[in-house]
């Protein structure tokens, strides 16, 4: 890659004499002294390498497909472009067998240049064109082939001046890379189009004036593909700075920390006198990236260079997120919906009770939630009232644990002034609080046995009658409801009226406890870290993979509330911008999980990484079957089930690998 080509050439020739002839690694070496051969210009050599690799090469294995994309090449710099073009056919329909795009994409790209000098302009670039809406998932080699191909087609069809941009967009890729043996392709291949180019120019098929609003717009979409790269964010940068006219001079520079720097790209000269403006990148191994810019003085030059910044922020704002979103979603992929102003995060069980929710919040008819304390009751209840017509009405929930017994019926229904001794003012209670809104009665199955006639004739009528209050009167309320004790236990045990829990219980949600449904765990974490962050001031604090394992593990007897204050302590002690490790889980979480992992662990069977893949595969599943037998006490229906292939699947697995 670096083009030292003398020393590479030792290293590979000496691994092919210590390599088997079938041997992939000797093969592949064979095809990369093939590859050097070509960059030296030796191209009877490579084609020897070739041709000794073809003989022992099975057909479709890699380096039989790489080395015909070699093969290729060698017939390109022949000009032999039939064979050529013959090759890169071969090798796309290879790449599609074995679902290799980037092989499949360089070999499209490839023989656009065959087709070119073949006399097929229109589909050379036929070729090319698809190619484009597959940059963003493939590596930045493939962008600078890319960018070759489309420079080789202009210059072929005698748009030289076209061309050269795309030519010195892919040089400028290239050079980032640091691939040594692609720079001597392209100016090869560049070369060749030219010659083309000046046939077609002097018979005047096409006028060539190149556009630099083009040329600026191609080059801002090749710095938004680079830009999780600073070093070719930062020759993409200066390009662009030289194409918008508002700069005298830039120079990207990659700076070391022990004081080395390199010259990455630059045009002009910044005198030690001017006044300059430095645009830091990044950092790529570990050296710091940054564009150096002398400005010119006039206000139109300023804000094209104020444009650049706000482009170069939305960029490595993009990056920033897309690096976070796959971390995040390497191993705990999440779907979360937050519940409109409300900070919730609804997933999986949740959102389905919110769909069912959303259709009852239309009506008046009072909902009970049954499930245990901290599921997120209260949560469900709120969405009911945000989702009905009392939206703009007050939500007033009222724990019934939270007041001694013998003070509910005034806190619910209210009283006079002098209703009983230290009453000195009137207080309507809270349904009168609710008035036209929705009453949220948390743990009712602790209401006193005395106060539920009272309730009961509230949810009938409407009318409720304060103490000290001479007549009733009604009010429009909701009533939700919600408990985590088993109501009709109690009311089997007569702590609590049949007719009420009937009265309750006309729609009822249950929430499942969160053990239950683990698969919203991710989602919550990520919500409830990214929440304690920014209140305690931590940055960007993530989550490791063996945390969250640890956090899927545990039984959270708390629910969604304990993991939540769980979640906030962590982020509380940790440092700014950190990630949470197991370490620091509390002491019953750590030992509660390490149990369950300790147990969830089977029998292992070791395998040797150097090993060869087809026997280590046919170790691994004859040892499997015979496991799955002697747990299944040798029953084939249970096998095959537990081992997640079919019966027949099984007997020829049996069959083939002797079990």
């Amino acid at each position: 890659m670096r083009g030292d080509f003398e020393r590479a050439l030792e290293y590979f020739t000496q691994n092919v004499q210590q390599s088997a002839a079938t041997n992939e690694q000797g093969m592949s070496s064979s095809e990369s002294i093939a590859q050097i051969h070509l960059a030296l210009g030796a191209l009877d050599e490579s084609l020897k390498c070739l041709d000794r690799e073809w003989n022992v090469s099975g057909f479709g294995r890699y380096a039989h497909r790489y080395g015909l994309l070699t093969r290729a090449q060698v017939f390109f710099r022949l000009g032999r472009w039939s064979e050529g073009l013959a090759c890169t056919e071969q090798i796309q329909q290879l790449a599609k067998q074995v679902n290799d795009e980037v092989l499949a994409t360089t070999a499209s790209l490839l023989g656009s240049e065959a087709l070119l000098h073949l006399g097929k302009i229109e589909d050379s670039w036929a070729a090319i064109s698809p190619v484009a809406s597959s940059l963003l998932r493939l590596l930045p080699d493939a962008s600078a082939q890319y960018e070759r191909a489309t420079a080789c087609v202009l210059a072929g069809s005698g748009r030289i001046a076209s061309g050269r941009r795309h030519m010195e967009r892919a040089e400028r890729i290239f050079k980032g890379l640091g691939n040594t043996p692609a720079l001597i392709e392209l100016s090869r291949s560049w070369e060749d189009s030219k010659k083309l180019g000046l046939i077609a120019a002097e018979s005047h098929v096409n006028e060539d004036h190149p556009s630099n609003a083009a040329a600026l717009l191609q080059n801002v979409a090749t710095v938004m593909l680079h830009s999780g790269r600073p070093n070719l964010l930062a020759t993409g940068l200066v390009a662009i700075l030289k194409d918008a006219d508002c700069v005298s001079a830039a120079v990207a520079t990659a700076r070391g920390e022990d004081g080395t720097s390199e010259e990455l790209a630059s045009f002009g000269t910044i005198p030690a006198e001017a006044r300059t403006q430095t645009l830091v990148l990044g950092k790529a191994r570990s050296r710091v990236v940054e564009v150096q810019i002398a400005p010119l003085p006039d206000i139109e030059s300023q804000a094209t260079i104020n444009a650049i910044t706000i482009l170069l922020g939305t960029i490595q704002d993009l990056e920033r997120a897309r690096t976070e979103r796959e971390e995040r979603l390497t191993l705990w992929p999440i779907d979360e919906l937050p519940y409109e102003d409300d900070e919730s995060v609804i997933a999986g069980r949740m959102r389905d009770l919110m769909v069912f929710a959303r259709k009852i919040a239309r009506t008046s008819v009072t909902v009970l939630i049954t499930g245990e304390s901290g599921t997120g009751k209260e949560v469900l209840a709120r969405a009911i009232h945000g989702f009905s017509a009392r939206a703009k009405k007050p939500f007033v929930p009222f724990n019934c644990t939270a007041v001694p017994r013998e003070l509910l019926e005034s806190q619910l229904f209210g009283y006079r002034r002098g209703a009983f001794t230290g009453a000195e003012r009137d207080n309507p209670g809270l349904i009168r609080a609710a008035k036209d809104g929705t009453l949220f009665l948390d743990e009712v199955g602790e209401l006193g046995i005395d106060l539920q006639p009272k309730l009961l004739r509230f949810l009938e009528s409407g009318e409720i009658n304060p103490l000290g209050e001479t007549s009733p009167f009604n009010v429009d309320v909701r009533i939700i409801a919600a408990t985590n004790a088993n109501l009709e236990r109690l009311v089997e045990e007569g702590r609590f009226r049949e007719d009420l829990f009937y009265r309750l219980n006309v729609i009822c949600l249950s929430i499942p406890p969160l053990r239950e449904r683990r698969d919203e765990i991710p989602g919550l974490v990520h919500h409830f870290v990214a929440k304690a962050a920014t209140e305690f001031g931590k940055g960007r604090i993530r989550v490791a993979e063996e945390t969250m394992e640890r956090l899927l593990l545990y039984s959270w007897p708390g629910n969604v509330r304990h993991l939540q204050n769980e979640l906030r302590r962590m982020v509380a002690l940790a440092d700014v911008d950190s990630t949470l490790t197991p370490s620091t889980l509390s002491k019953t979480i750590r030992q509660e999980t390490a149990r369950a992992i300790l147990h969830a662990q089977g029998p292992e069977l070791a395998v040797s990484l150097t090993e060869k893949l087809t026997p280590a595969l046919v170790r691994i599943e004859r040892e499997m079957i015979k496991a799955a037998l002697r747990a299944n006490q040798g029953r084939l229906e249970a096998t095959a089930k537990s081992l997640g292939i079919s019966r027949k699947g099984l007997y020829l697995k049996r069959q083939r690998l002797g079990v």
